[in-house]
């Protein structure tokens, strides 16, 4: 059984320390439980205004996690591995 492709974008001011936490936590916990099956696109919401109105942010930082369905939203400095795994619905079957 083929284990799915995680499409994911997190939204960050670069500026903030909190953002910058939050990429290197959602990196590290890609890296050891969806090694090669992820797709992770960091913006910074100062560059790229017109995605973040898109996708309707309203807090930094945000991770939008578009597939697999179900579509999630997760806020905060990806710190928690246990609250970011189980938004991102990924399960010990994926490690």
């Amino acid at each position: 059984m083929k284990l799915p492709t995680y499409k994911m974008r997190l939204y960050v001011s670069r500026s903030t320390f909190r953002s910058q936490l939050a990429v290197t936590n959602i990196q590290a916990l890609c890296e050891q439980y969806l090694k090669s099956r992820y797709i992770l696109e960091v913006i910074d919401v100062f560059q790229r205004a017109d995605l973040a109105r898109a996708d309707q942010i309203v807090a930094l930082p945000t991770l939008i996690k578009r597939l697999p369905k179900p579509f999630r939203r997760l806020v905060g400095d990806m710190s928690d591995p246990a609250k970011v795994l189980s938004g991102l619905n990924v399960g010990l079957q994926s490690h």
